[in-house]
């Protein structure tokens, strides 16, 4: 225990004579953005206060590897902001590693501005808790944040993975936040939560499903909802492992450097943030790139430090702010939900990111449209997901684990339905819709 507060006086020391971050201008057009959560928990799944059910993580959670990562985030991109979430009984742990490392976090809010906040459930509070209980697990987890940081502060945002959009309401509500990691876009059939069906880019979410964006005032929640992970767009199509390919190929850490190794794995990487940094740049006036990266993860941080370092390298006026910073960014730009979202990937060839495939998203409150084709051979273009956000969707009324909206046409292809089909197939009011939008798209 000694050499633990030997170890971290050395740290807080040291940091005394680091210049305080500059103050972010808060401009969205124009700029490349890159937000990063790191998840610090004591259970992999928290479903409650206290019932887990994952792996115990206690061991994997040091003073020595929280300095370790947070000094490999600012070896590859100085200057950066990152967000550090914390769960329920991380916040309340008592023993010396715990104490260190929420000194830690404090110290780095201080010295490099980093947010900390409060993660219920460890991605998944929906899926075990009642709403209500997942708004009192927000109240008293948010207190502690504050509580641990000291000087009245308070973060920005949460990061929840999926949160229901009674709970994104109470949020806005109830503790003045505006911003919430809550959802995740693409899950299906992976992981311990199913969210299929919303928008990837931010939206302010509708009070009937959290994936989808308000339609109208009457159905406005005023808090920012965000993606958790850059997806691949050609891998995310997939069910689960389908084709035994991991449909979450991205930027995240487990599908690429844990699978791949750093080589492959960063190419992979720089390919996911080069869709959103390029040529989603030049679409959308603005590109956004983020990840939730648990720091208990056996990679090595090294390949955290390279991806950094080349996006530092070839996007160097990227701004790495953290997950609040950037949604409220977001908010002072769009009043409502008058976005519009597009977005054109072709495969890497790694994993399930289909090297001859080219695959289009279109994006806006309305509706979301995919198109994929082969561009090797020109094939024509092909609807593979066609989402309305009309109708009654509604959020289910039981703790389950499927959440998502599946419309006329879903990516994942699961149902008879969802074979791709030409544009001209859909129906005459679609098409109509979709050319209110897009004119001329065939």
């Amino acid at each position: 225990m000694k050499s633990i507060y030997l170890l971290l006086s050395f740290v807080l020391s040291a940091a005394v004579t680091i210049a305080q971050p500059k103050p972010y201008s808060g401009v969205l057009n124009g700029n490349r953005f890159l937000t990063f959560n790191a998840i610090i928990r004591v259970n992999q799944i928290e479903a409650t206060r206290t019932l887990n059910l994952g792996e115990d993580e206690r061991s994997l959670h040091t003073p020595q590897r929280v300095i370790a990562f947070r000094k490999g985030v600012e070896d590859g991109f100085p200057g950066a902001r990152i967000t550090w979430a914390l769960s329920w009984l991380a916040l309340h742990d008592t023993t010396a590693n715990y104490m260190a490392i929420k000194k830690l976090v404090t110290q780095y809010h201080k010295q490099y501005g980093d947010e900390i906040t409060f993660i219920p459930g460890a991605y998944f509070s929906n899926a075990h808790n009642t709403r209500s209980q997942v708004n009192r697990d927000l109240h008293d987890g948010l207190a502690k944040v504050s509580a641990i940081v000291g000087n009245n502060y308070r973060p920005k945002c949460v990061v929840a993975g999926f949160l229901a959009a009674a709970n994104q309401k109470y949020l806005a509500a109830n503790e003045n936040i505006h911003v919430c990691q809550g959802n995740i876009w693409s899950q299906y059939a992976i992981d311990n939560q199913d969210g299929e069906g919303s928008v990837v880019y931010p939206y302010y979410p509708s009070v009937d499903h959290f994936c989808k964006p308000a339609q109208s005032k009457a159905d406005f929640i005023d808090c920012v909802n965000l993606d958790g992970w850059t997806m691949d767009f050609l891998a995310a199509r997939r069910e689960g492992y389908a084709d035994g390919f991991n449909s979450r190929l991205g930027v995240g850490p487990i599908e690429t450097l844990g699978k791949y190794g750093e080589t492959t794995g960063i190419k992979e990487m720089i390919h996911a943030t080069a869709a959103h940094f390029d040529e989603g740049f030049k679409l959308n006036k603005f590109g956004w790139v983020t990840v939730n990266w648990e720091v208990s993860l056996d990679i090595p941080v090294s390949g955290l430090t390279e991806w950094l370092h080349q996006i530092k390298q070839r996007w160097p006026q990227t701004q790495f702010i953290t997950m609040g910073e950037f949604g409220l960014t977001w908010r002072k730009a769009y009043k409502t939900n008058n976005f519009n979202y597009q977005f054109i990937q072709r495969g890497s060839g790694i994993g399930g990111s289909d090297k001859p495939l080219e695959i289009k998203w279109l994006m806006n409150k309305s509706f979301r449209l995919a198109l994929l084709r082969n561009w090797q051979t020109k094939s024509p273009w092909q609807v593979i997901d066609f989402t309305k956000y009309d109708g009654n969707i509604k959020e289910p009324d039981t703790l389950t684990r499927n959440w998502s909206i599946l419309g006329a046409i879903n990516q994942k292809q699961t149902r008879p339905q969802d074979k791709p089909v030409s544009l001209s197939k859909l129906s005459t009011t679609d098409i109509k819709l979709i050319h209110k939008y897009y004119p001329g798209l065939k």
